[in-house]
């Protein structure tokens, strides 16, 4: 069942994190942090199914040389506090191929470039070998400063702001659900996402006189199994298949996920 998930972090250096090692890890390469003048190795990561810079057009060419790119974001920042990078951390539909979740993740990834004008680095990931196998997800990097032919310039203050911040971000996630939909779509699929909380759909619901509607939704949000007990609950199924009975849950956790999805399948 496609299920939507949009976060966004910031990588800080009061937090002891820097640009250079998060791109490093995400995209599965070896940069030399010139500022820490330290080497982030990561070449031995495995699951990285793509990754790709995108920029605006009037930026110079060494933006495409990854390690150039994060070294200048981190030279660009002078501060002890300062945050260096920012990830917008994206599940992709497993219902679509991995060249329409590719597209997907490049459309949301040139609209970031597009409006704040900020350099954008792309992973995709395929799921972690013990966990959900339709985990498929991306990891979006981008810059805090606007990207001109000069270098990095002034800083995303509009997603800095404690006024505009929340507004940029929810538009952004109503974006990435617009895509993942004409996705699922144009696959043929029925599913479709929704980006808002469950109470904000409940009252849509209710708005437009859709009573079955607003009693599904009327329950709490999904408990998150976390790697390990998800790790265990795919062993149990694939167990549970193999021997050709019905799945039981191995976990507290499993159990109470397992328990409301039979819940909300029967109600339907």
């Amino acid at each position: 069942m496609a299920s939507y998930h949009l976060s966004v972090k910031t990588i800080k250096r009061s937090a002891r994190r820097s640009a250079t090692a998060a791109a490093a890890y995400r995209v599965g390469e070896r940069i030399e942090c010139q500022r820490e003048g330290r080497v982030h190795d990561y070449t031995r990561k495995q699951g990285i199914e793509e990754t790709f810079i995108l920029t605006p057009k009037d930026a110079p060419d060494w933006a495409q040389d990854r390690s150039r790119l994060w070294n200048e974001a981190e030279a660009s920042e002078t501060r002890r506090n300062s945050v260096t990078a920012r990830e917008w951390e994206l599940a992709l539909p497993s219902e679509i191929s991995a060249g329409a979740r590719s597209q997907i993740t490049r459309d949301f990834a040139q609209e970031l470039v597009s409006r704040y004008g900020v350099a954008v680095d792309v992973a995709i990931h395929a799921p972690h070998r013990e966990g959900d196998q339709r985990n498929h997800h991306a990891h979006v990097l981008t810059s805090t400063r606007k990207l001109e032919a000069e270098g990095f310039t002034t800083k995303t203050r509009v997603l800095d702001s404690a006024k505009t911040g929340g507004v940029e971000i929810e538009q952004m996630r109503g974006l990435w659900a617009e895509l993942q939909n004409r996705a699922l779509e144009r696959a043929g699929e029925v599913e479709r996402v929704d980006h808002r909380s469950l109470e904000k759909q409940r009252d849509a619901a209710q708005e437009r006189g859709d009573k079955l509607s607003a009693e599904e939704l009327d329950r709490d949000p999904e408990l998150k199994l976390g790697p390990a007990a998800n790790s265990m609950e795919r062993r149990a199924k694939a167990m549970a298949e193999r021997q050709g009975r019905e799945y039981v849950p191995v976990t507290e956790r499993g159990a109470v996920v397992h328990a409301a999805r039979q819940a909300r399948v029967a109600f339907r």
